[in-house]
């Protein structure tokens, strides 16, 4: 009997699973999510942070997109004193923008508690988490999932597209609507002929 009362209480056990689910303009040509573990949820320590960029070796999961940080993004599972929900927090870990979260913006190592669902922007990311409330424990689960729309045209909560034209060296220089589009029809830049373009744009103004 008390073996079968463990079965039970194993299978009604339901961790807190956070939902990452993903949107990019050019995901269907490029292979962006390629890397990622789209058809399972991964299980994850809640102590350690959950790292999203471009460098597979100090990142959990990885973006192959060479316009992304090698570290973009974190998320921190966290408790508040006398509450059983975990939770979650998100810090921006790139140098090179910002980090939209909602109708607010976090630079480079700020850190912003979630609710349970945000909408996070970065480049011509969007990223909709969403969190699902499980029992409170030693671990999560995490699962990603591709969105066919815009979720922040549909939530109406659009924001500027912003272009890195500098690499990870502690200093950003964004472009916003005047260059972005045209940036984007050239393909990916690399760092040079990124500001080469964009200062001989400028010097037909």
């Amino acid at each position: 009997m008390a073996s079968q009362t463990q079965t039970m209480d194993t299978e009604e056990y339901l961790p807190t699973c956070l939902h990452i689910k993903l949107y990019h303009p050019q995901q269907s040509s490029r292979g962006l999510y390629r890397l990622l573990p789209m058809d399972s949820r991964q299980k994850r320590q809640a102590e350690d942070p959950l790292r999203i960029g471009r460098d597979g070796q100090t990142c959990t999961f990885t973006l192959d997109d060479n316009r992304v940080s090698r570290k973009q993004l974190a998320f921190q599972a966290y408790r508040k004193p006398n509450d059983s929900e975990m939770r979650f927090s998100l810090q921006n870990l790139s140098h090179r923008g910002r980090v939209y979260v909602d109708g607010s913006v976090l630079g480079y190592l700020e850190r912003k508690d979630l609710p349970d669902k945000a909408l996070i922007r970065f480049l011509d990311y969007e990223v909709l988490v969403v969190r699902v409330s499980g029992e409170a424990s030693a671990s999560f689960e995490v699962e990603f999932e591709v969105l066919m729309t815009s979720p922040s045209r549909e939530m109406g909560t659009e924001v500027p597209s912003m272009i890195p034209v500098m690499e990870d060296t502690g200093s950003c220089n964004c472009l916003t609507n005047d260059f972005s589009s045209e940036l984007r029809g050239q393909g990916p830049l690399e760092t040079d002929e990124t500001l080469s373009y964009t200062d001989s744009m400028l010097g037909q103004i």
